[in-house]
């Protein structure tokens, strides 16, 4: 819930700490707002997860909600404006991060703990289906809360959070005892710097830099990219060369474990480049042409999107509970199947498209997700001994994270390149004809593609927006101001840039799907451990695990 609240919600924010998020310096902080959370997840699920199977799963757990709560009332009382208040809720919503980063590292493993093998799928599925219910009622609470109170959409995760820290400290108990180990303090500081570098690499790679669209060839970027490269590989020699390594790379040995975590990290790519690329779409694009204002476009686009979850909705239980009975990999494969069938049908569609083809899709996409994601996570955590549950909750939580965070590096940089190559000319040439003067016109047509993107994402008129700041709209007729600040003019003007984007976009997601269902697919007949009911039986043929041993066992 509050992911989507605050994404939604960035507009009203940015607005109450009285923040321009376009203006060239500013971009960072709208960057960080958003990836900033991702980025400490990605770094932190498997340290958390590996304490969660040293100390107490659901110790780690509720003290999880205890700073998330904390943080969410701090995120409230930002006492500060401009780019002070900025930094005030980016830290904060690293505080939190670290909070979430406890709850969704021991999740599935408190989970796969809790249910047995006939029950586990199914279980995986209902508590997917909570976090996806959470996102819908975020962006319902936030297209509302931010018309009242910017502050207010911080304050609506204080009551559920507390709930949360209440109920669980009151009805969770521990069903595995914790293993006493070491703290592996090479490995958490070497994966933590690395994975930290590589990802603000990749954050700062999408923001323009010098005279390029990108920030690739800035000597920072690369360098961060090449040190936090380096530093993994690093990492991954400590890792095999230590008694307690915190990432138990002896895990991938195991076909059903990495081929899942492969697929669930290539998925994770091609998913969070369609999130982003429909909520720019629609905002951008199809709703001003369908005559709704700029301002209401993020709550409208949530609206409009809602195909997708109901397909989630209707497959994630179903194929968790049939997976139970008949593997994950027949299907955990069809979905990512019908995941790269809905990407190649929306690569199809026209800029302003149906939207009876445009929900059809988006509920194919729902439900090939739907279908891969509960058997897929369920294959990967009954893989794996008990004992290695939260710290293997924790990888496939990394590899999740990273793939987000990734996806929006990849897919912004695709879009960001198919519109530089385009946009300026078209921008230019547009206003001059609409009568801007034409210094006014092209230093409008110099903002970074990014900006242009962002200012969507936002929920502003991009056109007004640039040609505001100068005072451009001064110098033309009523009429025209009135055509260039509408509802259709950004739209048309764009579609063609716009859909040359989407292009690329879309083929790279199709395939990403694609290599995903392939690993999917080599998964192997796998099955989860027997039930511990049964552990008195004799074992059958479908209850051998290819799970690797921890160094003092020699026997399962």
């Amino acid at each position: 819930m509050d992911a989507s609240i605050v994404i939604i919600s960035l507009p009203a924010i940015f607005r109450g700490i009285g923040l321009d998020p376009l203006a060239p310096g500013n971009i960072g902080y709208l960057l960080w707002m958003i990836l900033g959370y991702l980025l400490v997840s990605a770094v932190l699920v498997v340290v958390l997860g590996r304490l969660g199977d040293m100390f107490g799963r659901v110790r780690i757990y509720n003290l999880g909600f205890l700073i998330f709560a904390c943080a969410s009332v701090a995120l409230s009382l930002d006492p500060f404006r401009a780019g002070a208040g900025a930094l005030w809720l980016i830290l904060w919503r690293i505080v939190q991060a670290f909070g979430g980063s406890m709850l969704t590292a021991n999740s599935a493993a408190i989970l796969t703990d809790a249910f047995p093998t006939r029950q586990r799928g199914m279980a995986l599925g209902i508590n997917q289906i909570t976090a996806l219910a959470g996102q819908f009622l975020g962006l319902l609470a936030g297209g509302l809360l931010a018309a009242v109170d910017w502050r207010a959409v911080f304050w609506v995760s204080v009551p559920v959070s507390i709930t949360g820290t209440i109920w669980s400290y009151l009805s969770l108990r521990e069903t595995s005892a914790g293993r006493p180990g070491r703290i592996d303090w090479l490995g958490n500081l070497t994966f933590a710097v690395g994975a930290g570098i590589l990802l603000a690499g990749i954050t700062y790679g999408i923001q323009p830099y010098g005279g390029s669209a990108t920030g690739w060839g800035n000597p920072w970027v690369l360098t961060g990219l090449i040190g936090g490269a380096t530093l993994l590989l690093l990492f991954c020699y400590v890792e095999t060369h230590v008694a307690e390594p915190m990432f138990n790379l002896a895990l991938f040995k195991v076909r059903a474990f990495a081929a899942g975590n492969l697929a669930a990290l290539l998925t994770a790519i091609a998913r969070g480049g369609l999130q982003f690329m429909l909520i720019i779409w629609l905002q951008g694009i199809w709703l001003p042409l369908h005559g709704y204002d700029y301002e209401d476009t993020p709550l409208w686009a949530g609206v409009f999107m809602l195909p997708l979850t109901l397909g989630f909705l209707i497959a994630g239980p179903l194929s968790g509970y049939l997976s139970d009975r008949f593997g994950a990999r027949l299907f955990s494969t069809a979905g990512l199947g019908l995941v790269a069938c809905s990407f190649l049908g929306l690569l199809a569609l026209p800029v302003n498209f149906d939207y009876g083809m445009f929900a059809a899709l988006l509920l194919l996409n729902g439900l090939g997700q739907g279908m891969f994601s509960a058997p897929n996570t369920s294959s990967i955590m009954g893989s794996v001994l008990p004992e290695y549950r939260g710290v293997a909750s924790g990888m496939r939580s990394t590899f999740q994270n990273s793939g987000t965070a990734l996806s929006i590096g990849v897919f912004f940089s695709l879009m960001v390149s198919g519109l530089a190559s385009s946009l300026p000319r078209t921008l230019s040439s547009g206003l001059q004809a609409h009568g801007v003067p034409a210094a006014a016109a092209e230093h409008a047509a110099a903002l970074p593609p990014v900006s242009t993107l962002f200012a969507t994402f936002l929920g502003n008129n991009p056109i007004e927006h640039l040609l505001s700041s100068d005072g451009a709209l001064d110098h033309v007729s009523t009429s025209q101001r009135a055509a260039l600040t509408g509802h259709t003019f950004f739209p048309q003007l764009v579609s063609g840039p716009f859909h040359h984007g989407l292009t690329i976009v879309f083929s790279v997601a199709a395939g990403m799907a694609l290599v995903s269902a392939l690993a999917s697919a080599l998964r192997g007949s796998h099955r989860a451990e027997p039930d511990p009911a049964r552990q008195d039986q004799p074992p059958t043929a479908g209850d051998v695990r290819e799970t690797p041993q921890p160094r003092h066992n020699t026997s399962s």
